[in-house]
This record gives C-alpha cells, sequence and structure tokens, in this order.
C-alpha cells in the first residue's frame, strides 16, 4: 500500500490529545458546506492540480471525502509524487458522522 488509513475514531482521538493533525477534505465546496469536520482544511480534488505542489511531502497528512473512494485517490497520487506520511480517512465524513459526531450532517 502506498499510504496508510485512519479510523474516524483513531483521528478523533490524536485530536482529542491536542497532536497536530492536517486533515485535508477533498470533496467539492457545496459538499463541504452540507456538512464538514472542524479544522479540516478544503482543497477539493477538482483543483488537485492547482494546490498539490504546495503541499510539504515530509509533513503528515489525513485526506478525508466523503466515503473514502476521492481521498484514497488523492493519497495514491500524493505517494506516487513521493509523498509518504498520508492517511486515508476510511469511511470518509460519512464514517466520521457515524462513529465520532452525529452533529455532523450525512448525505
Amino acid at each position: 500500500m502506498l499510504y496508510h488509513t485512519i479510523t474516524p475514531t483513531e483521528l478523533h482521538e490524536r485530536m482529542k490529545r491536542g497532536e497536530p493533525v492536517r486533515l485535508i477534505d477533498v470533496r467539492e465546496p457545496d459538499e463541504h458546506d452540507m456538512a464538514s469536520v472542524e479544522g479540516a482544511e478544503l482543497l477539493p480534488l477538482s483543483r488537485f492540480n492547482e494546490w498539490a505542489d504546495a503541499l510539504d511531502p515530509a509533513e503528515e497528512m489525513i485526506v478525508m471525502c466523503h466515503h473514502g473512494i476521492r481521498s484514497g485517490q488523492v493519497c495514491a497520487l500524493l505517494a506516487r509524487q513521493g509523498f509518504q506520511k498520508l492517511y486515508n480517512l476510511s469511511g470518509g465524513i460519512d464514517a466520521w458522522s457515524i462513529e465520532v459526531d452525529r452533529g455532523v450532517p450525512r448525505y
């Protein structure tokens, strides 16, 4: 595997401990407007070529989307560019809503 996975519960535990987490949301702005995780940075997959070069390959990043498919694609693309500290949020924001914060709307 070119990248790791992290569950919503594992991510939430890291956040509760105050660990620095760079959470990148690759959904589109209209999806982000419907539901979001506090602290997530919106970098839409549709604009990947505009923002990918600005990322630091040495930095740890957790990538999320709706169900974990697009974020997995982004992790794979970044891994092929030399990034090594990549985590895909398994189940995406949908799983986050179920496992961690039921206040985050499901769509």
